[in-house]
């Protein structure tokens, strides 16, 4: 029984793996497209399977890393500062994530403003409404 378990687990891990390996393969055909029409050049089904090959095993390369950084610093969550970290030697991607972070920011905070904005609105006209309500008995 035990074994037939672990058989469904692993055969469940290597699907989702194939899913995954399928979307990026799937996503790099298309920017392979893309850039392919701009530029107007062509890429083989060989090209576009060896970067989609080199792009997942980055992928995972980046995941082990970006565990470990949010590990060595005793968190169990990968932060903005982890990915920060990961992208330090690309100095435009970094910059990217940097400006990313601070839009990302600063909508949450004009969101908590706004929700605080709503509390204390709503608060006063309840307190206005009670008010009424004592001066009307």
């Amino acid at each position: 029984m035990m074994e037939e378990e672990e058989w469904s687990e692993e055969q469940q891990r290597f699907s989702y793996l194939q899913r995954l390996k399928a979307a990026v393969h799937y996503t790099v055909g298309c920017l392979c497209e893309e850039v392919a029409s701009d530029k107007d050049m062509q890429f083989s089904k060989q090209t576009i399977a060896a970067i989609s090959e080199v792009t997942f095993g980055q992928c995972e390369n980046f995941a082990k890393d970006l565990e470990m950084f949010a590990r060595h610093a005793k968190r169990s969550t990968i932060n903005t500062e982890d990915v920060k970290l990961l992208a330090r030697r690309s100095h435009s991607l970094l910059k990217y994530i940097t400006e990313k972070n601070e839009d990302i920011a600063q909508l949450n905070l004009e969101k908590k403003a706004k929700k605080k904005k709503k509390l204390e609105d709503e608060n006063r006209n309840s307190v206005e409404s009670a008010e009424a309500g004592v001066e009307e008995s």
